[in-house]
């Protein structure tokens, strides 16, 4: 008996329909699954800070969703080991956020219109949280900016030299931020010896920090055992007083040859002989408030020692026991009084 002839047109009808009814069956059976936590981060503008109340980035918890069965599985499967992280960018030129104030993001529109979601096609967002979002958004201007270097600990260091001083740095018009520059000991260690070769930033809010585009050499002053130690024994002690009180009061020092015997610093022969050759040594500062006590009421306060700026910068001079500055103690002298005026006769 002859096989009938097999219809292959009639088998790819049915392969055909089969495969479109489980398609269908697939989209019909639209599955929901809440992602806990998701991120909205800002992309890079130099000339732009953007954050979500002062931090860089915004948390989204609760996202919902929804998609057909394989797709909600396959998502389902790439977060779970790692292969797709659900982080979304703030575009602030895109969302419209290029000028200084205030701002509102709507976050579930915002998610659905994302480049994230475009690539999860099939996929739709229904709900997060929270719904709105305040977004701050600050103008930032170039400008040349002031260097200063740290310790791990945060310390602030004195350094021999920086080459520039200065570096080219995008911050708020009205702020008067430095760059900072931070050493490891060893890095320390190693500019007391040659120059270090680091990259300032600034911070311009939590967690946002910007780099300078190029990096400057870092020279550290020699160690304070390579300091000498050297006696003052002439020190001469100044005064400085308000304008209002010039010509009015006279500082009375009670103890004067106290304040100026012979102390000890550490320095360098240079900045020995450059502390000696000024005028004067110490200064003793009197304030308004002064001269609100009595002419009898002794009176205390710590001298001002004026190591010259240049050698304290790269810490070349300095008191031996800078814990033990002298104290000086005084009075205020009334130089002139005002006359009363004259009675009127009639």
């Amino acid at each position: 008996m002859m096989l009938g002839k097999i219809k292959y047109g009639k088998i790819a009808i049915v392969i055909f329909l089969t495969v479109l009814i489980w398609v269908w069956v697939d989209l019909a059976l639209d599955e929901e699954f809440t992602v806990p936590k998701a991120t909205i981060n800002v992309a890079f503008k130099p000339n732009l800070l953007v954050s979500f109340d002062d931090k860089p980035k915004a948390t989204i918890d609760n996202i919902v969703l929804k998609g057909p069965a394989s797709k909600v599985a396959e998502v389902r499967r790439k977060l779970n080991d790692g292969s797709l992280v659900l982080d979304f960018f703030l575009d602030p030129e895109r969302e419209g956020m290029t000028t200084a104030g205030p701002r509102t993001l709507t976050v579930l529109d915002f998610i659905k219109r994302s480049e994230k979601m475009k690539e999860l096609s099939g996929l739709t967002v229904e709900a997060c949280e929270p719904e709105m979002l305040d977004v701050s958004v600050v103008g930032l201007v170039e400008r040349a900016v002031d260097i200063e270097c740290f310790d791990e600990s945060g310390a602030p260091l004195a350094v021999a030299s920086i080459e520039p001083l200065k570096v080219d740095m995008f911050v708020p018009a009205d702020s008067r931020l430095k760059a900072q520059v931070q050493l490891t000991r060893g890095e320390i260690d190693q500019a007391r010896l040659s120059v270090v070769v680091k990259t300032p930033y600034v911070v311009l809010a939590e967690g946002q920090t910007r780099q300078a585009p190029k990096p400057v050499q870092i020279k550290m002053p020699p160690e304070a055992d390579l300091l000498s130690e050297y006696t003052i024994k002439e020190a001469k002690l100044g005064f400085i007083l308000s304008a209002n009180l010039v010509g009015e009061y006279k500082p009375d020092v009670i103890n004067h040859n106290d304040v100026v015997r012979p102390f000890t610093i550490l320095a360098t022969m240079e900045a020995k002989l450059a502390y000696e050759s000024q005028p004067f040594q110490m200064t003793l500062y009197i304030l308004d408030d002064d001269a609100k006590k009595g002419p009898e009421e002794e009176q205390r306060r710590k001298v001002v020692y004026n190591f010259p700026e240049e050698f304290v910068r790269i810490d070349e001079i300095r008191l031996k026991n800078p814990q033990q500055p002298a104290e000086a103690k005084f009075k205020l002298i009334r130089l002139t009084s005002v006359p009363a005026p004259p009675e009127m006769v009639d």
